[in-house]
């Protein structure tokens, strides 16, 4: 993959499409997005903003934290500049037509489902409540463990 790769699949994924080779702001489903590479060192990443953190209570938060283990998938939720956003990424070398048009569709569902299911997919990654917190002795016990 390279800029002018990834900016055709972008085009033709997005509802319109915005700026220079390696930095674009596009819509997706009416959703803003943007793209940023560092082709010198392989990086790339699709991002998407949420929602200013400071409005974001803490169990909101923690919400996100769990959803970035068991739902949002090769998504993350993450706090950057006092915005919460949607994020995707990935070396840029390395990616494929269809985990570009997959993560534009991943960072779109986990934008839109953040505050409800925190999903990028249908899919959950070993889904589940964490188990409930052991008493406080059984934290001892646990911390004094050598492994």
């Amino acid at each position: 993959m390279d800029n002018n790769k990834l900016q055709e699949i972008i085009y033709k994924n997005a509802d319109t499409l915005n700026g220079v080779s390696g930095n674009w702001k596009f819509l997706y489903k009416e959703v803003p997005m943007l793209c940023v590479t560092d082709q010198t060192n392989n990086r790339m990443r699709i991002i998407s903003p949420i929602a200013e953190s400071k409005k974001l209570d803490k169990d909101l938060l923690l919400d996100a934290m769990t959803a970035n283990f068991h739902s949002a998938l090769d998504v993350k939720y993450a706090i950057s500049n006092e915005i919460l956003w949607s994020v995707y990424i990935h070396p840029l070398k390395e990616l494929s037509n269809e985990q570009v048009e997959n993560a534009i569709s991943q960072v779109y569902y986990a934008a839109k489902t953040f505050g409800t299911t925190f999903s990028s997919t249908e899919l959950i990654f070993g889904g589940g409540q964490v188990e409930e917190k052991p008493k406080d002795d059984k934290i001892i016990e646990e911390k004094t463990r050598k492994f």
